[in-house]
């Protein structure tokens, strides 16, 4: 008798356990893998990195999120632009409601690279054409700009496709970080 009970309280836990690995994995955090170089030198190719699901909606500008790109493609992209704002660059620098904002993680690309990594281009120049990000949606760019399929070429992205905030890099271990998403 004492065996079969704890066969059962055995599969009650097991049971109990898969039911918030499961809950925790859908609603709370979620593990992915950065596909691609367009968000290097922040994020890598392969890197694996938890994602945070809370506080869907609340996003500030500068933000590293992950969206749903398409039914089958989720992108990672930094928020540059929020609802009501206005972006231009000029020069490789960024303006937003004609305030200009510096982009610290932009710099080691800048000692880099010869050229503009961003360019000129003004928001009404991107697909949909508007004046300012529309309400309900963010415009984003990956940081290796030149290598980014953003905003530039999607268009603005709807904050309810956003998935959640990219807040840790885990693997490989050598690499382990707290993003900052300012």
């Amino acid at each position: 008798m004492k065996n079969k009970n704890e066969t059962y309280e055995l599969i009650k836990a097991l049971i109990i356990g898969g039911i918030l690995v499961v809950l925790v994995r859908f609603f709370l955090f979620s593990p992915i893998v950065v596909d691609g170089e367009s968000m290097v030198p922040t994020l890598l190719d392969e890197d694996r990195m938890i994602v945070n699901k809370l506080r869907i909606g609340e996003y500030d500008r500068f933000d590293i999120v992950v969206f749903h790109a398409s039914q089958r493609k989720d992108f990672i992209k930094r928020i540059i632009g929020l609802p009501g704002d206005r972006i231009e660059y000029k020069n490789d620098k960024l303006y937003i409601n004609g305030e200009f904002f510096e982009e610290p993680y932009l710099e080691e690309l800048k000692k880099e690279s010869l050229d503009f990594i961003t360019g000129t281009f003004q928001l009404e120049e991107t697909p949909g054409g508007y004046l300012e990000v529309p309400k309900g949606h963010v415009f984003v760019l990956g940081d290796n700009r030149k290598f980014s399929n953003d905003s530039r070429h999607i268009g603005v992205i709807p904050i309810d496709e956003i998935v959640g905030k990219a807040q840790i890099v885990y693997w490989p271990f050598e690499r382990l970080l707290i993003v900052n998403n300012k």
